[in-house]
């Protein structure tokens, strides 16, 4: 009986630990919040800190891991100006109510490869009806580790 226990509390141990390393799928996005992820992705690819401060509200936040908040888009151009490279973006989660939404998700270099962190947006529609990016909120998955002194 003591033997039928331990197996199961290992076998579901081991069933949680794999749900929780397994990468949740992707959601489809609207057009409209689909163009925020591609534009995203472009800019960032091509390093170009004008066009990433543009998705952004004039108020708009960076809270970036390990950075204090940037906010603003001067402050948000300044911050990207030395960032970019290779990137994709995909959605797990999002939803919209009138004016605001937001979308839940994960990024890696390259599409298809193992998300290396994940970001939440929360967005405004301005005037026009374009959603653009209040704040940018991401960090990796990789395990924190507290300084050593």
């Amino acid at each position: 009986m003591l033997h039928t226990i331990l197996f199961l509390a290992l076998l579901s141990s081991s069933e949680s630990s794999a749900a929780t390393s397994t990468a949740l799928p992707s959601v489809s996005l609207p057009p409209e919040l689909a163009r925020v992820l591609s534009d995203y992705e472009a800019a960032w690819s091509d390093r170009n800190a004008d066009a990433l401060a543009a998705l952004f509200t004039e108020d708009g936040f960076v809270l970036s891991g390990g950075h204090p908040p940037v906010r603003g888009r001067q402050e948000i151009r300044r911050f990207y100006s030395t960032r970019g490279g290779p990137l994709s973006l995909r959605a797990l989660h999002y939803a919209i109510g009138g004016s605001v939404g937001f979308i839940i998700g994960a990024y890696a270099e390259k599409a298809g490869a193992p998300d290396d962190g994940k970001f939440t947006l929360t967005l405004r529609k301005d005037p026009a009806g374009r959603w653009l990016i209040v704040s940018d909120m991401d960090n990796g998955n990789r395990p924190w580790r507290a300084p050593t002194p």
